[in-house]
């Protein structure tokens, strides 16, 4: 099954069992610079800028790019919002520092390779490999731009708000009346009409009306033509000469695109996800971290939804989404297990497997690492008993939950 599907249905789970918990997004994001050099191929206004990954590239891209210049903007590149206000665990204060030219080596150097933390990466926080050097742009008017899909409407839906550079939460609290909502056609595509009704509820104030029509239809299609699942621009702003620029870039990509858009996903950064993920992809596993204590092994989404709404049932919470279908080989289930285990919060292992799609001998010979093979349940139950694992079977689903609970909490 589709990990986009997998993410809705676990969502829709853990919502009906009451407590949430975050998970991670089943959608690809790229880096700040690489959205603003996709706009640029759409025609769309970005600063310029160049991205580095070490102090000897940051040298050179002063002398070749902005030999001119004498303040820069050096934002580091992590996949997680709040930037400007993180701290590095190195004790620097601030992802995104506006310095002049020759303070650029030194700050580059103090986010490169270093751990930024902010209010989405979680206390772990997130490495920095990439810093973006960008001009430094006379702003006099800040907004906030985006397009995303809307299900109410079946539709790309674009976003427009007249104030901007804090976070669209922030502006639906203190401005909502500001913000206006413009559901396009998917078939019809953005007309004109569309796109001056965006502008109006920018309300620029310098840039050309016409020019900043054209700019909204030009995202529009960069959002329709990448697959894109979320298009945001914050702040899109005015400069002194009348532009209207994307100072900054947040998008995000449809999974299931990836067939045609092979040079979008040819840019996932996996240093920047969970390991655990990044594993479970390359043994062709559905697997998606959760925050509690119980790791579930299970086969098919239905039946992964029932176990981690027992486990809520009996007090316990799942620690994972972990789906291995109905194929998986003995060395994928070795595979499961060893990424189960990494999580040092899980304490039990739920194990809950439909035999009719897959064969539970196999699932036991991976749980024990060994090569017999046989053909039905009572083999399966066998090959766990005869090992020298610390292992509690179970008769049915409220049986196997009520245990993992107990075990978990013993």
């Amino acid at each position: 099954m589709v990990r986009g599907l997998l993410k809705r249905l676990v969502s829709h789970s853990l919502s009906v069992a009451g407590k949430w918990q975050q998970q991670q997004l089943r959608r690809i994001n790229i880096h700040e610079y690489q959205g603003a050099e996709l706009m640029g191929k759409y025609g769309i206004n970005v600063p310029r800028g160049v991205a580095v990954s070490s102090v000897d590239e940051v040298k050179k891209a002063i002398k070749d790019v902005f030999p001119n210049e004498n303040e820069l903007v050096v934002k580091s590149q992590i996949l997680a919002g709040g930037r400007g206000l993180g701290t590095f665990k190195n004790g620097l204060k601030g992802g995104v520092h506006i310095v002049k030219v020759d303070q650029v080596e030194d700050i580059a150097g103090k986010m490169l390779g270093q751990i930024l933390v902010t209010k989405q990466t979680g206390p772990q926080g997130k490495i920095v490999n990439k810093v973006y050097l960008c001009e430094k742009l006379s702003l006099v008017n800040e907004m906030y731009f985006a397009i995303t899909l809307d299900r109410k409407t079946a539709g790309p839906l674009i976003i427009a708000c007249s104030k901007g550079g804090t976070s669209i939460e922030d502006l639906a609290e203190k401005y909502p009346d500001m913000i206006i909502k413009v559901p396009v056609d998917v078939f019809e595509g953005i007309r004109d009409e569309d796109a001056a009704k965006v502008v109006d509820g920018l309300a620029p104030k310098a840039a050309g009306r016409q020019s900043a029509i054209e700019q909204v239809k030009k995202l529009y299609n960069l959002f329709c033509e990448r697959d894109c699942t979320l298009l945001e621009i914050n702040p899109i702003a005015e400069t002194k000469d009348n532009q209207l620029v994307a100072a900054d870039a947040k998008l995000n990509f449809d999974d299931n695109a990836a067939f045609r858009q092979k040079d979008i996903f040819a840019l996932r950064d996996t240093s920047q996800e969970d390991p655990r993920e990044v594993a479970a992809a390359k043994a062709d596993l559905n697997y998606i971290g959760l925050d509690g204590e119980i790791g579930c092994m299970v086969n098919g989404a239905g039946l992964a939804m029932a176990t981690m709404d027992i486990i809520k049932l009996h007090g316990g919470t799942p620690a994972n989404f972990l789906d291995v279908g109905g194929n998986a080989s003995e060395n994928q289930v070795v595979e499961a297990f060893k990424i189960l285990t990494s999580d040092e919060r899980v304490k039990a292992i739920l194990v809950n497997i439909f035999g009719g799609i897959m064969r539970c001998d196999i699932i036991a010979s991976g749980i024990v690492n060994a090569a017999k093979q046989g053909t039905n349940v009572d083999q399966g139950k066998r090959i766990l008993k005869e090992s020298s694992m610390t292992l509690i079977t179970a008769e049915d689903l409220d049986d196997a939950a009520e245990k993992a609970v107990k075990a978990a909490s013993s």
